[in-house]
């Protein structure tokens, strides 16, 4: 995850006006070390990329905000370790799960003796009331992203929506009821903002007082300064001033106990300062380390641990800002002209692939008989003369300030990309903004004709992927310009609601097929397995390839 929502960030959502004042007690030497060997008393200080957006996962868009979450709050279903699968029992706080005949009711035999941070015990009784509370957003219905991307409509009934509701059978079994048969339940209750909450902390700090402010939203107590879930870890502190948050163990917790006392996030948005910081030994690891870093960081002493790709990056098309992107042929054209080989081999790691498609191969749906279109610049100047495109000129768009697992290093990509189209007569026009400043905003209101972006899978179904893309006619692609649009949407809501497993998998290959030949709304380009480092000294981290690393079982050595 996402580290990740990268499809539609909440690029204001974060004004944390209550509550994030800089503390007493300052990380600023966070990375130095207490005593060794996990025997409870070491610090483990990790280089994040940017700060967290706000603390209440529920509304949460960005992988750093859901990566301090993972630490603090559990889900009724977890991910296997290392692993895109959701597993029974382990760190799941459902023992077991299974749906009634018709897919509508699924029910949960919950763990016992787990109680939240704050002492209150978790339970069925606990499970319905997360789930009203979000159902039953208000003001916050436009910051709850993951919820209205994956459940749909709220209690309002404006829109539809997948939940229908939640009953307590008894302390340790509850029924989660759905309007529709789906694919992606139950696997979508392992995200983060899915994760369990105190029901007694949510109702003590106003958890769903959210206002709008300005182009963005203000946050409760709760959201700011009082997280409270189940899990090894607890917020100590947020400390604004020295860019440090900082968890500390909880001794309570259902599970083994951390070994180390505290584990510190220290911001470092700079990839590079990363890199220099954990070579200073101020910290003891960062996630997404530059490629053509990898081999000097492992002859300095640190492990670099290579995640699965489960990802896609693409380049995107709408034709709300240039009409001559209506044209399949056009559209085409510009496929052909992008040497994705070569982007493949100079900007991307080792292991990283050319993608025919826009799911990873690992993923059920995935189609065998696809492959990546040749790179191609004499056909596409004649598919680009044939459309009365010659010399066109086309708005591209790249972000700034930003390091994604797919896309490692936005700028060498995108100027690739560009020499690329220039060299088939297509005239470029570059803009470049800031991640969360402006460039997620923009590219989702249609603004940009061509964009970099792209994806690291949240669960493992083909509709986690595709139909995330492109299951509404109003988004970043502008499918509403395409005569097609209508059928593709229609196609994956069939697709995903087909309960006959092989019958849905046949679905996805075909759609995948007219993705790419029949529709094309992006041009996908590549498949890339992100790294995390860290000190050779520091054990027990599970690389995940949904960047879903825990850190309760971290050693510092």
């Amino acid at each position: 995850m996402s580290a990740r929502r990268t499809f539609a960030a909440l690029a204001a959502a974060s004004l944390l006006t209550v509550g994030l004042s800089a503390c007493a007690e300052s990380a600023r030497d966070a990375g130095t070390t207490g005593t060794t060997g996990g025997g409870g008393g070491d610090t483990f200080t990790f280089g994040a990329a940017g700060a967290p957006k706000v603390l209440d996962p529920y509304y949460a868009t960005d992988g750093e905000t859901f990566r301090v979450a993972r630490q603090q709050f559990e889900g009724l279903v977890m991910f296997k370790p290392g692993t895109a699968d959701p597993e029974k029992g382990g760190q799941s706080l459902a023992t077991d799960w299974k749906a009634s005949d018709d897919g509508l009711t699924w029910t949960f035999t919950l763990r016992e003796g787990v109680k939240f941070s704050d002492g209150t015990a978790f339970n069925a009784e606990a499970v319905c009331k997360n789930f009203e509370r979000m159902f039953n957003q208000t003001g916050g219905q436009t910051s709850a992203l993951y919820w209205s991307e994956n459940f749909g409509g709220f209690k309002d009934g404006k829109e539809k929506s997948l939940y229908a509701g939640c009953t307590a059978k008894d302390a340790k079994t509850v029924d989660i009821k759905l309007t529709r048969v789906t694919s992606k339940f139950p696997a979508i209750l392992g995200l983060p903002s899915f994760y369990m909450q105190s029901p007694t902390a949510m109702e003590k700090y106003d958890a769903n007082k959210v206002t709008p402010a300005g182009q963005g939203f203000t946050f409760s107590e709760y959201a700011t300064a009082h997280p409270t879930g189940t899990g090894p870890f607890v917020l100590e502190n947020y400390d604004q001033a020295n860019k440090t948050v900082t968890l500390k163990r909880n001794d309570n917790y259902w599970g083994t106990k951390p070994k180390i006392a505290k584990l510190i996030f220290k911001i470092i948005p700079d990839e590079v300062a990363r890199r220099q910081a954990l070579q200073s030994g101020s910290i003891q690891g960062y996630d997404f380390p530059n490629p053509v870093d990898w081999a000097q960081l492992k002859d300095g002493g640190n492990t670099v641990m290579v995640r699965p790709a489960f990802n896609i990056m693409y380049f995107g098309f709408n034709p709300n800002s240039n009409p001559k992107l209506k044209d399949l042929k056009v559209r085409q054209a510009i496929m052909l002209a992008i040497n994705r080989e070569q982007i493949v081999k100079t900007q991307l790691p080792e292991a990283a692939k050319a993608a025919s498609q826009f799911i990873p191969e690992t993923v059920a749906g995935y189609n065998k008989d696809l492959k990546v279109p040749e790179y191609n610049p004499d056909k596409a100047k004649q598919l680009l003369a044939e459309a009365g495109a010659t010399g066109m000129t086309l708005d591209f768009w790249y972000p700034s300030e930003v390091t994604r697992p797919y896309m490692p290093a936005p700028v060498k990509i995108y100027e690739a990309a560009k020499a690329d189209l220039e060299k088939v007569g297509i005239k470029v026009n570059t803009t470049t903004k800031p991640w969360n400043g402006g460039y997620l905003d923009q590219v989702d209101a249609g603004k940009a004709a061509m964009f970099i972006l792209g994806w690291t899978g949240d669960y493992n179904t083909a509709d986690n992927f595709i139909g995330t893309f492109f299951s509404s006619l109003d988004n970043r692609f502008g499918l509403k310009n395409y005569e097609w649009g209508p059928e593709l949407v229609q196609s994956l809501k069939d697709a995903d609601s087909t309960p006959d497993e092989a019958a849905r998998v046949k679905k996805y290959e075909d759609i995948n097929k007219k993705l790419v030949e029949q529709y094309l709304p992006a041009v996908p380009v590549s498949h890339s397995p992100p790294a995390i480092v860290v000190k050779n000294t520091v054990k027990g981290i599970t690389p995940s390839p949904l960047t879903d690393e825990k850190f309760a079982d971290v050693t510092v050595g």
